[in-house]
């Protein structure tokens, strides 16, 4: 009986130049290549007849979370030690499920009349729970969207089977940035972001994102509860009025709670309920009073002189335009215009936010 040890791999994080753009699939499941083996009898027995099929029986116990398994190799290969040992390896480095989840794996080989039986065991640097918790996602807006649902519910983690991925560590970043921004109403502790990509290339990967927050989970859902109140209560002030009067209002609302404060917090839970924040702060608090008044508000960061600074754009009578709560009562008409923006120091990626012009649409969607 012969037995090898193929030592345990760590993937490569990859690394790359730039982020070129994905394809617009969202929530595409794609089957990858290693499709259910042949099983002999016992699930656990499986049957191949060639590298592949090897490949695909190794992947599939990996699959299923198994430590230990069996492969029935019915080949005419001349060294079936070598087609094993590139098999493991290539499921350790290239597959991305193999690359993200397995330690090493090990096997012994035994000699029976008609075929070679592989008894392989996998040793796992991942718990089955994490394993589970894969989710499929194609596109900007999928990564976006699961990005959201994690910090929605504070969670720790966040792992993606993503296809057609050619991104790096900080797209992942930036879209983690996006997806606080676009959720204001738990945008309370923008967690420190650890990428890891798996493998280091290929058609799909494994994104794992690791989320770490500064305040603790009580603390985070104690805030969110007292923030929803806070907010519905000056929601319900509002009603009164309507239109472009109804956001100037709701901007009003929020200075009156405790205003700009350079130096303050940087939440909406800062701007209502802690005597005032920062433009982060105010952007995040009137970006949650329109999703509360069902009107279009969205987040910008950007530069402000070459310091970075954060204004919402909303949805007005006459399009959407700039409003900056920092600056609300320095200008007569707090609904600015890009050139008026870019003339008054402002600088921001004009890609992602919608164009503010002299009668731009309102609720044009930005592009992705």
């Amino acid at each position: 009986m012969k037995k090898r040890m193929l030592a345990g791999l760590t993937a490569l994080m990859l690394l790359l130049s730039g982020c070129s753009s994905l394809l617009e699939r969202d929530y595409l499941h794609v089957t990858a290549h290693n499709t259910t083996p042949t099983a002999e009898g016992d699930p656990s027995v499986l049957r191949a007849e060639n590298y592949q099929e090897l490949v695909n029986g190794l992947i599939y116990f990996i699959s299923q979370g198994m430590e230990t398994g069996s492969i029935r190799l019915y080949s005419d290969s001349e060294d079936v030690d070598a087609e094993l040992d590139a098999a493991c390896l290539e499921v350790v480095q290239e597959d991305p499920l193999g690359s993200y989840a397995v330690e090493y794996i090990k096997y012994s080989i035994s000699s029976i009349v008609t075929y070679y039986e592989a008894d392989v065991q996998i040793t796992y640097r991942r718990t089955r729970e994490q394993i589970n918790s894969i989710v499929s996602a194609t596109g900007t807006t999928a990564i976006r969207s699961e990005l959201e649902t994690a910090l929605a519910s504070f969670a720790p983690e966040r792992v993606l089977r993503i296809s057609y991925f050619d991104g790096n560590e900080d797209y992942i970043r930036t879209l983690c940035q996006e997806a606080y921004y676009a959720s204001p109403s738990v945008a309370l502790d923008m967690p420190e972001v650890s990428v890891s990509i798996y493998p280091a290339d290929g058609r799909q990967r494994i994104v794992e994102i690791l989320l770490t927050y500064h305040l603790d989970l009580k603390e985070l859902e104690r805030r969110r509860e007292l923030l929803h109140l806070n907010s519905q209560e000056l929601v319900r002030s509002l009603w009164s009025s309507s239109g472009d009067q109804l956001l100037l209002n709701a901007g009003q609302g929020i200075l009156d709670a405790g205003g700009y404060d350079p130096k303050g917090g940087a939440t909406a839970y800062h701007a209502l309920l802690e005597g005032g924040a920062d433009s982060q702060g105010l952007a995040l608090a009137m970006a949650l009073l329109c999703q509360e008044l069902e009107l279009d508000g969205r987040v910008v960061s950007g530069t402000l002189h070459g310091r970075p600074h954060c204004w919402t754009v909303v949805s007005t009578e006459s399009g959407w335009a700039h409003l900056d709560l920092s600056r609300l009562g320095d200008w007569e008409n707090p609904f600015r215009t890009d050139s008026q923006m870019m003339e008054a120091g402002y600088l921001w990626d004009t890609g992602s936010v919608p164009q503010c012009g002299e009668g731009s649409p309102p609720a044009s969607s930005p592009s992705d």
